[in-house]
C-alpha cells in the first residue's frame, strides 16, 4: 500500500456519493483516473486489506422504525447451517455466531431485523422462525442508536 492508496481510502472512508458516475467525483478529488482508483481497490481487496466495499443504508430514513436482534437457541450441531440459511434471507440485515453462557444465556444466533413497528418486527421473526425451524429465540429491540461508522484511516 503506498500514500495514492491511503489517499483514495481516506476519501471514501466514509462513502461515495449516490450517483451515476460515484468514482468520478472520487478522481476529481484524489487526482487519480477512475480506472486507476477501480484497479487500485481491487489489488487491495485481492491482498486481503478490506473485506467488501458495500451500501450501508440508512434503515429509519427508508421507514424502519423498529430495530429487533433476533437470539436464537440452536442446536450446536446445527447452528453453522441454521446461520448460513439466516444469512440468506432478505429480512436478516445481520447474521452471526456467538457462544453460549451455561446457565446465563442460552442464545448462539444473532439475527438483525428492521421493521415499521415493534408488531410488525415480532411478526416477521415468528414467520423467520418457522422458516428456519428453530422454536426458541427471543426479540431484543433498540432503544437507542448510536452513530456508526466504519474503520477510519
Amino acid at each position: 500500500m503506498d500514500e495514492i492508496d491511503l489517499k483514495i481510502l481516506k476519501e471514501i472512508q466514509d462513502g461515495i456519493d449516490i450517483c451515476e458516475k460515484p468514482f468520478e467525483k472520487v478522481s476529481e478529488k484524489t487526482g487519480v483516473s477512475v480506472n486507476e482508483i477501480l484497479n487500485r481497490l481491487e489489488v487491495l481487496k485481492s491482498e486481503g486489506v478490506y473485506g467488501r466495499f458495500g451500501a450501508s443504508l440508512n434503515h429509519r430514513k427508508l421507514g424502519f422504525r423498529a430495530n429487533g436482534m433476533v437470539v436464537w437457541n440452536v442446536d450446536k450441531d446445527k447452528v453453522d447451517q441454521v446461520g448460513k440459511e439466516a444469512a440468506g434471507l432478505d429480512e436478516v440485515t445481520h447474521c452471526y455466531r456467538r457462544p453460549k453462557v451455561d446457565g446465563k444465556w442460552d442464545y448462539n444466533l444473532y439475527t438483525m431485523i428492521h421493521a415499521g413497528s415493534k408488531d410488525e418486527c415480532l411478526d416477521l421473526a415468528d414467520r423467520i422462525a418457522e422458516k428456519l425451524g428453530v422454536e426458541e429465540y427471543q426479540v431484543v429491540f433498540s432503544t437507542r442508536e448510536f452513530k456508526k461508522t466504519g474503520v477510519q484511516i
